[in-house]
């Protein structure tokens, strides 16, 4: 089995534009959190004129330091990942202030399990505000530059999520949904644990290796980490079995014995996690539970 190995060393350089590849420059958001790390990496691709991913939260000193970075070069496109409140809400101010087409995945939705599920922490950080100018499918191309720009659909940590590719330099933005400092939040309502396997086994195909993702360092050896990722999700959901087997009926009970390691802020994350679990177990005829699949039910194996 491949094991996934965390790398945490990441200098975000506040208030500076760091070039990380040829054309590519990240610029790091000062907003750090138990779920963004040391804050959100917008990414500036191109040289002469760029497109800028994943602008961030609403944020007066990011918005100024991108602007620094951008100086005068055109801005061709602005492009978003998905509707997290850490990644697409900038991106109308930086409009506004550059006259740039925003270009992107869709618009906050739930997973179709999750449509009558109460809202939750988690989807309260949905940028429910924001509607792109053109909305980005997969396999759509773009050039900023020089640059061929690929958007790969990647649902899982959500429903709209995205990532992009330049395909002739060998590289990929992957935003949330890979990361080298931590697994991704698999959160229902918008989020789908069976959408986020099949796409980590859609990266898998791809010959990009390089990633850039939107929370921490660069991932090198892509393809080695995402199978220890798959590796890892896996082992979860065999956690979840084995405590069903256990006797464990409920949600909260399984968090407490799965995650007993991790601090217990997190906890709440993390049992949305096993929800998103359980519900793909449930559509796959594993588990079977007392209602609707919700935090609330109650679950059993089938055999």
């Amino acid at each position: 089995m491949a094991q996934l190995r965390f790398n945490r060393d990441f200098d975000p350089r506040y208030g500076s534009a760091v070039t990380v590849a040829p054309k590519i420059q990240r610029i790091t958001c000062q907003n750090p959190s138990p779920l963004t790390f040391h804050g959100t990496n917008t990414f500036l691709i191109g040289e002469e004129e760029v497109a800028v991913l994943d602008p961030g939260p609403e944020d007066n000193r990011h918005l100024a330091t991108i602007m620094d970075a951008i100086g005068d070069r055109k801005v061709s496109a602005i492009l978003i990942s998905h509707t997290h409140i850490d990644h697409s809400p900038l991106s109308r101010r930086l409009q506004a202030e550059t006259q740039a087409p925003i270009y992107g995945c869709a618009p906050h939705s739930r997973a179709e399990a999750f449509r009558d599920m109460p809202e939750n922490p988690m989807e309260a950080s949905a940028d429910h505000a924001y509607e792109p100018d053109q909305e980005l499918l997969d396999s759509d191309q773009l050039e900023i530059d020089g640059l061929l720009i690929e958007v790969v659909a990647t649902p899982g940590h959500t429903i709209n999520h995205l990532s992009f590719a330049l395909p002739e330099q060998g590289l990929l933005f992957p935003a949330d949904h890979v990361m080298a400092w931590s697994t991704s939040v698999v959160a229902p309502p918008d989020g789908s644990m069976g959408h986020y396997m099949a796409s980590i086994d859609r990266l898998l195909e791809r010959a990009e290796g390089h990633y850039f993702p939107a929370h921490g360092g660069e991932l090198r050896d892509a393809h080695r980490y995402l199978e220890g990722l798959k590796a890892h999700r896996q082992s979860r959901e065999t956690a979840v079995i084995g405590r069903l087997r256990a006797g464990d009926t409920h949600i909260p009970q399984m968090v407490a014995n799965i995650y007993a390691d991790v601090d217990k802020k997190l906890h709440g994350a993390a049992a949305l996690n096993v929800l998103a679990h359980l519900e793909d177990l449930s559509s796959r005829g594993v588990v079977a539970t007392s209602g609707p699949v919700s935090l609330e039910a109650s679950y059993r194996l089938t055999a």
